[in-house]
């Protein structure tokens, strides 16, 4: 069970029409992408990895994705999450966390 943290609270809109993608990694790492369009037609992207046991590794909210398609900013999106669930977190981002 992913266990989800403000930062994806705070980017939920179960209104709002959206794609996902998730994907569990060899290791048990859980990756989550979703790619929705705002209410004034813009692509907006979360992002969240999540360990085999549910905790947040990551996640990441972006308002805007400017001149990306839904599909586009979905498939940027994995690729990011795959990267960070093999590499580990960035620091800078980790800071934050």
């Amino acid at each position: 069970m992913i266990i989800r943290g403000e930062v994806f609270w705070g980017w939920a809109d179960p209104t709002l029409h959206h794609r996902d993608h998730v994907e569990a990694l060899d290791d048990g790492t859980v990756i989550d992408v979703q790619a929705r369009l705002s209410r004034i037609g813009g692509t907006q992207l979360f992002i969240g990895v999540y360990s085999s046991s549910g905790a947040r590794l990551l996640e990441e909210a972006y308002d805007e994705r400017p001149g990306e398609s839904m599909t586009r900013a979905l498939a940027w999106g994995v690729g990011r999450a795959r990267r960070i669930a093999m590499e580990g977190v960035p620091r800078k981002i980790a800071a934050r966390a």
